[in-house]
C-alpha cells in the first residue's frame, strides 16, 4: 500500500479529506495488525485517523480485519449467547462493579467472558477486583475455554486475544492520544458463532461511532454510557440502555433523571479489596443490589436469548434480587 498517498487523502491536500472505502480500511488495518506498516507511517496514520475521525465504512473495514486476527473460543451453551464484557477503562474514585454484573450473569448460567487490560495507570481495572474474587486471568484460549465450561466465567487479557491490537493500543503513551485501536478493542469478539457484546462508552463521540457501527454491521450488542468506559450501569443513576440487533436499535431502558439514591448503597472506596468484599456481601444478600444493575441484568438475559420476553426477564431478576434480600 502507498501509505503516503493514504495520508495525503485523509489530510485533504488536494480537496476535502476523503474517507477510505471499506475494503481500503480493511486492507490498511490488516497491515497495522500484522506489523506490516513502518513505524513512522504507522504513527502518522493513527494520528491522522484520530484527527479526521473514523467513518462508519472505515470502522466496518477495521472490524472485518480484526475479526480475522482474533483468538477463537467455542460457545458452551447452544441456545444462550455468551456475554462479552470489554474492560479497558476504570476509575480512581468509583468502585468497579463490572465483576458484579458478570457474577450475576453466572448465577443464571449465562457464560461470561471479560477481556481487557491487566492494569490501568491511575484507575482500578476490573482485573484487580476479579483477582480479589478468585478469578485469575486465563493465559490463553485453552484455559479460557475450560474456565467457561466449568465455571461459566473467564477473564482474558486483551493481548492474549489480539497481540496486534494490543501493540497498537500500547502506542498511546508515545502518541499522546487514544487511537482507533482503543475503540476497536471494545469490538473484539472471539466467538465466531455469535455473542452479546456489552459495551460502555463515556464519550459521546465514541458512543455515536459505536451506534453507527452496529447499525451498519447488524451485529448484536448492548450499548450504554459506562462508568469510566466500563460496560456496567451507573449504580446511582441508570443510563439509557440500547440493544442493537440486525441493524435495528431498541431502547430497553431510558436514562433516569438525576439520582436521589443514597451513596451508601455501593462501596465508598474504589479499592479492589473493598469492592470485592462488598460484591460478596451483595451476592450473599447482606447489602441491596443497585437497581440500575438489576435493570441491566434483565437486559442481558433478554438479549442473550435466555428469555424471549423482556417482561419475563425483569420478573426473573426481581425474583433473584428478592431471594438475595430474603437471605
Amino acid at each position: 500500500m502507498n501509505y503516503s498517498e493514504i495520508l495525503r487523502q485523509m489530510a485533504g491536500e488536494a480537496d476535502l479529506p476523503r474517507d477510505m472505502a471499506e475494503w481500503e480500511a480493511e486492507t490498511l488495518f490488516a497491515a497495522m495488525l500484522d506489523g506490516g506498516v513502518p513505524e513512522l507511517e504507522l504513527g502518522a496514520l493513527l494520528s491522522m485517523l484520530h484527527q479526521k475521525g473514523e467513518s462508519a465504512a472505515e470502522l466496518l473495514g477495521f472490524g472485518r480485519a480484526l475479526s480475522k486476527r482474533v483468538a477463537r473460543l467455542d460457545r458452551v451453551h447452544e441456545s444462550v449467547l455468551p456475554v462479552v464484557l470489554p474492560s479497558y477503562g476504570g476509575s480512581s474514585d468509583e468502585p468497579n462493579l463490572l465483576p458484579l454484573l458478570a457474577l450475576l450473569l453466572q448465577r443464571f448460567h449465562v457464560p461470561v467472558l471479560i477481556h481487557g487490560t491487566l492494569n490501568r495507570e491511575g484507575s482500578v481495572s476490573a482485573a484487580y477486583v476479579l483477582r480479589e474474587l478468585g478469578i485469575m486471568p486465563s493465559i490463553g484460549t485453552e484455559q479460557a475455554q475450560e474456565e467457561l465450561a466449568t465455571r461459566g466465567i473467564a477473564f482474558m487479557p486483551g493481548g492474549a486475544l489480539s497481540p496486534g491490537l494490543a501493540y497498537l493500543m500500547s502506542l498511546q503513551a508515545r502518541l499522546g492520544v487514544r487511537t482507533v485501536a482503543h475503540l476497536m478493542a471494545k469490538l473484539l469478539s472471539p466467538f465466531p458463532d455469535g455473542c452479546l457484546r456489552v459495551i460502555g462508552a463515556s464519550h459521546p463521540t465514541y458512543f455515536s461511532k459505536l451506534q453507527q457501527y452496529f447499525l451498519a454491521s447488524g451485529e448484536v450488542a448492548m450499548l450504554l454510557e459506562g462508568m469510566g468506559g466500563e460496560p456496567f450501569a451507573n449504580p446511582h443513576r441508570r443510563p439509557r440502555i440500547e440493544l442493537h440487533d440486525g441493524g435495528m436499535c431498541s431502547v430497553l431502558f431510558e436514562a433516569e433523571a438525576e439520582s436521589t439514591r443514597s451513596l451508601g448503597s455501593v462501596p465508598r472506596s474504589a479499592d479492589p479489596a473493598v469492592t470485592a468484599q462488598w460484591i460478596r456481601a451483595a451476592l450473599a444478600g447482606k447489602v441491596p443490589l443497585p437497581m440500575p444493575l438489576i435493570n441491566q441484568l434483565a437486559c442481558c438475559l433478554y438479549a442473550t436469548g435466555y428469555t424471549t420476553d423482556m417482561n419475563q426477564a425483569k420478573a426473573l431478576v426481581a425474583v433473584e434480587a428478592g431471594s438475595l434480600a430474603a437471605a
